[in-house]
């Protein structure tokens, strides 16, 4: 036996170990795709486990996340800094080495994934960030940004709608520094997947721009290498190599059902032992497995220190060029303290518009600022002018054509954002946010600050009727933790949603209106403010956001006709308002005055700030009509608030 065959013996028998220690895991796909795993690590990639995070490093991304187990053998084996105890605490709490791969938990892991098909998508936009920054910065003779993105599922990733979305993109924009390997072992937790699952995968990616590549035998090490090798030959597609394989190999549930997500009992693991003749005490390896995984990542590592001395001349020949590349590396942006000052105006317009004349004021500071629409950036208003769009033959172009694919779209911009040095705004519906859930999950639990642009927020989309008209999808995102939600009532609340949103370590969602909203030109902050004070002590609060503030404003003044006192508070972002001080929240809340919360939308959260006052909201999807007709029907109209106001503060 080969020295790399005891090696992949050896992620194997490590992924086995630790799966039957935790009593949960997957140790299917570890035992299959090890080879993958090892010809990756071993000869393939480039890296430096010391600098796991070097700007030019090759990224791996296990989209098939249940593998976890695999991925952690070979960081531990090939010197990433996982030792022999944190294996040992696989799936425990607090450990390095969570059941599914987490981008900032894992020194090594290059993204977050565990929902299937995530890491395809998110695997494109490492891609395209590549692609983009490589236009940006290489010059003749000085390939600053030369990397390759593999990425390792199987067929539950490609049997996702959100992979086919994905990989037609890639085709299109001829990603051809991306490999796909696609663990082909027909198995799934139900069954063979040809039961459900029987597309011809080479026509499917042959037609979606792709070559296609085959390796019988994915124990073949030979034939990973040079099917790798074959793949770097074609620039201007990305690569499928479809790997054969039995899952569970080497144990006894190999080929079967039960192979995928039961751990070995102790007898069983002992008889996979015995199959791959290993004698070893529990987690530990031989030493010459130990030397050569270590001469291995020294020779890997090697294009680290040829890189960096590359840079040093880069940085003599381009000095600016070479700042720029590390300001956008680094993540830093230009103060954006006073940007947009000369933006604001007493003009009627959607919020969408004010979105967009943002966008463009930012994008002129703020070169690595990027931005995509789902075939709606006419009419969400978030195309950055005069800078084209990405493209085989536009590489820096700064608007993207996503496409009619949210889901995908989203996930894109995840593989951006854990790419680094490029920013991302991407846009669509309100409503088709339902979409992207997926992939905006993954942003929050990974810190990413992407923004997405969420336009038509309302019943006030009117004509188009219920399948357009967004109801619950506040209370969706509101109810997520790590991201901000923003919905802005005129051009200041968008302004500070914006510049929030970038100075932000977690993704925020901006949420616009189509019809047009009268100018506050108020001091937007803290998430929640006074759009319009009263003149002493307030009766009753109006509270609302986005499209409904201008008739809790009409609905005050009604009120002050009648001798009562309102004051209108904007909440245009809850979750910052929640995190001010207490003294902050009671100044525009005080306690002890009746309120009542306007939003057209189905969220309960306004009865926390309501504090046993009334909730005028939906409770129903809308209807097809104009939109004047459905405020007044449901309620959102200046006279029902202050009438709710009246008999809140008669009932005193």
């Amino acid at each position: 036996m080969t020295i790399q065959e005891k090696t992949v013996n050896a992620v194997r028998i490590l992924s086995a170990e630790m799966i039957t220690k935790a009593g949960s895991g997957h140790p299917g796909i570890c035992m299959d795709a090890a080879p993958v795993g090892y010809e990756l690590y071993a000869d393939i990639m480039n890296y430096n486990p010391a600098v796991p995070d070097w700007d030019n490093r090759d990224r791996f991304i296990l989209s098939a996340g249940h593998g976890s187990a695999m991925l952690y053998s070979l960081l531990h084996l090939f010197g990433f800094g996982l030792s022999k105890e944190d294996l040992q605490n696989f799936r425990q709490f607090g450990s390095k080495t969570p059941g599914h791969p987490e981008r900032g938990i894992t020194a090594g892991v290059d993204c977050s994934t565990g929902a299937l098909g995530q890491g395809v998508a998110s695997a494109v936009g490492f891609a395209l960030a590549e692609c983009y920054l490589a236009a940006k910065f290489n010059r003749e003779g000085y390939l600053i940004v030369d990397h390759y993105t593999y990425v390792l599922c199987g067929e539950g990733c490609l049997e996702e709608g959100i992979s086919y979305e994905a990989c037609s993109f890639a085709g299109r924009q001829k990603l051809g520094k991306l490999i796909l390997f696609y663990d082909c072992n027909k198995i799934s937790i139900e069954g063979n997947t040809d039961d459900a699952f029987a597309d011809d995968i080479p026509v499917r990616f042959v037609s979606q721009g792709w070559q296609v590549l085959t390796v019988e035998d994915i124990n073949d090490l030979g034939s990973i290498k040079r099917a790798v090798a074959s793949a770097k030959t074609e620039k201007d597609k990305p690569s499928i190599i479809i790997c054969h394989s039995v899952i569970g190999y080497g144990t006894p549930n190999a080929g079967t059902v039960k192979a995928h997500g039961t751990p070995l009992t102790e007898e069983q693991l002992s008889r996979t032992k015995d199959f791959y003749n290993w004698t070893e005490e529990p987690f530990d390896v031989p030493n010459a497995v130990k030397a050569h995984c270590s001469q291995c990542a020294a020779e890997r590592s090697a294009s680290y220190s040829e890189w960096v001395k590359l840079f040093e001349k880069y940085f003599k020949e381009f000095p600016e060029l070479a700042k720029k590349y590390n300001s956008f590396m680094r993540g830093e942006l230009p103060s954006l303290k006073d940007m947009c000052v000369a933006i604001t105006t007493e003009k009627p317009e959607a919020t969408r518009i004010s979105g967009g004349v943002i966008i463009n004021q930012l994008a002129a500071k703020i070169e690595n600022l990027l931005s995509g629409s789902a075939d709606l950036s006419p009419t969400t208003k978030t195309d950055i002018k005069g800078e084209g769009w990405f493209s085989p033959e536009n590489r820096t172009g700064r608007n993207i054509h996503f496409g009619i694919c949210e889901h995908a779209m989203a996930a894109i911009c995840n593989g951006i954002a854990f790419h680094g040095g490029l920013r991302a705004i991407c846009s669509t519906f309100f409503v088709f946010s339902d979409c992207m859930k997926g992939a905006m999950r993954i942003a929050a639990i990974s810190h990413l600050p992407v923004i997405y642009v969420l336009t038509h927020d309302s019943i006030g989309v009117g004509e188009d009727g219920p399948t357009h008209q967004p109801v619950e999808q506040l209370a969706m995102l509101r109810a997520m933790p790590n991201i901000n939600v923003f919905r802005s009532a005129d051009r200041a609340e968008a302004k500070a949603s914006f510049i929030s949103a970038l100075n932000s370590h977690c993704p925020s969602a901006i949420v616009m209106s189509r019809q047009n909203l009268n100018q506050k030109n108020g001091k937007a902050e803290n998430g929640g403010y006074v759009i319009s004070d009263c003149k002493g002590a307030p009766d009753v609060l109006l509270v609302s956001a986005g499209s409904e503030v201008d008739i809790c404003i009409s609905a005050q003044k009604l009120l002050k006709d009648g001798g009562i006192n309102a004051r209108v508070v904007s909440m245009y972002c809850t979750q910052i308002f929640n995190s001010q001080p207490v003294g902050y929240i009671n100044s525009v809340l005080p306690c002890g005055v009746l309120r009542v919360c306007v939003e057209a939308s189905g969220d309960n959260i306004w009865y926390k700030y309501a504090a046993g006052g009334k909730v005028i909201n939906m409770t129903s999807f809308g209807q097809s009509a104009p939109m004047e007709k459905l405020y007044d029907y449901y309620g959102f109209t200046p006279q029902n608030i202050a009438d709710t106001a009246k008999k809140l503060l008669d009932k005193e």
